[in-house]
């Protein structure tokens, strides 16, 4: 066990602060429960955080400004869980709208359509993760403007898009080169990609 422990920790000095790892990350040092034993020992010790059932934190202080731990967002959760898992993740919903700054809604759930495993993790008290199950076409985007344009459009609804959306989205656009963008309008719904082209006119 204290070799286990060894090995863990050196792995997770290695990463660095400011890292979220789950007992998955270590599964070539031992067994599962092995694992989590030391894991929860890591917790008592202080060396690391518990930041949900599963998901542990190696915390980044800050010394500067004197602000102490600084948390992982929930995009960090989310993408360590998508890497563990070899699964692809793109944000919808609200939290698309946020991405873009359409909305200054902060969700409570964080939507992600995935190809791995359908699942809804808790973070914090109020806070959760739901990953939704999804066609391969909607993770086949190559530019992140482009998908999160589109999952941010599809949760406002075809005939509730106004001239302000519009207009942020013309703004938006002139971020990144026009055939980045062009390469998915193929990705999109036919509503969608006449909006994107009307744009850029």
């Amino acid at each position: 066990m204290e070799n286990i422990e060894n090995r863990i920790v050196a792995k997770i000095k290695k990463c660095g602060r400011g890292n979220v790892f789950l007992p998955a990350d270590f599964a070539t040092f031992g067994k599962t429960e092995s694992v989590r034993t030391v894991l929860q020992r890591l917790v008592k010790k202080g060396m690391i955080l518990r930041y949900a059932r599963g998901i542990y934190y190696y915390p980044k202080i800050d010394k500067k400004f004197g602000m102490g731990i600084l948390f992982p967002s929930v995009e960090d959760v989310a993408q360590s869980i998508a890497k563990r898992d070899n699964a692809h993740i793109v944000p919808t919903g609200v939290y698309a709208l946020n991405r873009l700054g359409f909305s200054t809604q902060v969700p409570m759930n964080f939507v992600y359509l995935t190809d791995g495993t359908p699942r809804r993790i808790k973070v914090g008290p109020q806070n959760g993760i739901l990953f939704i199950h999804t066609a391969p076409k909607n993770l086949a985007f190559k530019n992140e403007l482009a998908m999160l344009i589109t999952f941010a459009l599809k949760e406002i609804g075809k005939d509730k898009v106004m001239q302000e959306h519009l207009d942020k989205i013309k703004y938006i656009l002139t971020m990144q080169p026009k055939e980045q963008i062009m390469n998915d309008v193929k990705l999109m719904p036919s509503w969608i990609k006449s909006l994107i082209m009307n744009c850029y006119e």
